[in-house]
Parts: C-alpha cells; sequence; structure tokens
C-alpha cells in the first residue's frame, strides 16, 4: 500500500504535502485494500435498509466509521447501532448527547432514526462517504508519518464546514472544542499548557476567545470560511509545534549531556 511521503517536519513538510496532496491522494486511494472496501461500499450499501444491517457487515461499517473520523468504534457495534437508530430529530437522541458532533454528523447523514428519510439509496450518497472515507484514511496514514500534519490535513477539511454553520459563535467553540483534532490544533497554536483541558470548561471558552482575539482579531469562528485564515491557523500550529518539539529534544538532550558529564 502506498504510504504518504512528509520527508521533513514544520512548514516545509506541510508545504510539499499541500504541493503534492493530489498526486498524493490518488496514489493512496488506489491501493487494493482501499479499492476493495470502496467498491465492496458502493455496491451494497443501496440495498442497506436497516441500522442492524449496517452494523452486521463489518466491511461496510469500516466505511461507514472511517468516514466520520470514527474508525476505533468498529467493535463497538451496539452502542453505534444505537446512534443511528435514534436518529437526532428527538433533543433526547443518544447522538445529540455527545459532545462529539461526530455521531450526530454520522446518524444524520444515514437518516435511520425516526422522523427521517433513508438516504442510502440516493444516487450521490455512496460516492460521498466513500470520498470522506478516503480522505480520512490518507490523514490517518499521514498521521503514522506525522501526526501534526494529520492535524493540519483536518483542520483544512473541517474548520470552513464549522465557521459557516448556523450555531451561534459559542456553540461553534464548544463543539470545536470537542473535537480532539481541532482542540489539539488550537490549544497548540494558541500556545496553551497541556493542562488547559482540567478547567473548568466556561473558563476554557473565555481563554479561547480571548487568545483568538490576541491571535486573529477577532472571536469569531466565521472568520475561517477564508481559506486563507485557515492556512493563517495551520502555520500558527506547525511553527508552535515545531519550536515546541525541538525544545523538548534540546532539553532531553542537555540532560543527557550534563549526565555523561558527571553533573
Amino acid at each position: 500500500m502506498f504510504q504518504p511521503v512528509v520527508p521533513i517536519g514544520g512548514l516545509g513538510g506541510w508545504r510539499f504535502l499541500q504541493q503534492t496532496y493530489d498526486s498524493q491522494l490518488k496514489a493512496f486511494t488506489q491501493s487494493t485494500q482501499l479499492q476493495r472496501d470502496s467498491d465492496y461500499f458502493r455496491e451494497k450499501i443501496g440495498s442497506i435498509e436497516t441500522a442492524e444491517q449496517l452494523v452486521s457487515d463489518r466491511r461496510l461499517l469500516t466505511v461507514a466509521l472511517g468516514a466520520f473520523g470514527l474508525q476505533d468504534d468498529i467493535n463497538s457495534r451496539f452502542f453505534i447501532r444505537k446512534i443511528l437508530e435514534e436518529g437526532t430529530v428527538n433533543k433526547d437522541a443518544l447522538a445529540n448527547r455527545f459532545s462529539d458532533p461526530r455521531y450526530k454528523e454520522m446518524s444524520q447523514a444515514f437518516g435511520f432514526g425516526p422522523g427521517e428519510y433513508l438516504k442510502v439509496g440516493e444516487p450521490v450518497f455512496a460516492q460521498a462517504i466513500i470520498d470522506r472515507f478516503e480522505k480520512i484514511e490518507f490523514e490517518v496514514a499521514t498521521g503514522k508519518q506525522n501526526e501534526s500534519m494529520r492535524f493540519a490535513l483536518y483542520a483544512e477539511r473541517e474548520m470552513g464546514g464549522l465557521a459557516v454553520s448556523d450555531m451561534s459563535n459559542d456553540a461553534k467553540w464548544f463543539t470545536l472544542m470537542a473535537e480532539p483534532p481541532l482542540r489539539t490544533l488550537f490549544e497548540k497554536a494558541f500556545n496553551l499548557p497541556s493542562a488547559f483541558g482540567q478547567i473548568d470548561i466556561d473558563q476554557q471558552l473565555n481563554v479561547f476567545k480571548e487568545r483568538a482575539k490576541r491571535e486573529f482579531g477577532s472571536d469569531d469562528l466565521s472568520l475561517f470560511s477564508d481559506p486563507v485564515r485557515v492556512q493563517e491557523l495551520i502555520t500558527k500550529f506547525i511553527v508552535r509545534d515545531q519550536i515546541s518539539q525541538f525544545n523538548s529534544g534540546f532539553s532531553s538532550g542537555a540532560i543527557a549531556l550534563t549526565l555523561l558529564r558527571g553533573g
């Protein structure tokens, strides 16, 4: 299987990945296993009528979950079935109880819930899910080469949609804070300490908004509807992440040198 190429870290690696993204993604999606999974989903998903049928087919479920970055839930079939069956129309539906918006997004996409219509037979449905699945699988594979690049790709793909959503600005921030990749990226971009997530959630919101005003001149997340601002955010993240890694490595090296010299 083709593995994404990230020859160097930092901004140089990110620029290289951006320039070669289309060709690398194409090579990656042509791998045998990915093609088989995608073809199988395309062939079979239209015949699925219930959430139980979907979760009972591991190959279909692999693509369905992967398309929403939920591949780690592959063995939680009962849980996923409940997420799908309850839908999102009722406020107390299981998907609506999670701060992580990906469960709600997945449930809405399939439409198994009460008051919803089943979308799996629509002409564009299978390809839309497959496209998401292949891109996220590429991000996962890239993360094995360089985790920071995975976060950057995720933000590049997701920030625009969050920015233009019809939620209130605070709701957007809470959604961002509930998505681990975006949260990690913003924390690093804003140079926040690792223990930041342990403070009160409302205090976290205030700090995020204050840092956004300092870094971007506004705490309104709609500003990231502009791809240029998204790239500015990613640049801050990558630069500060690289500095953090350098300082960590330098400190470790300095300690080792001190020990070798006998203190």
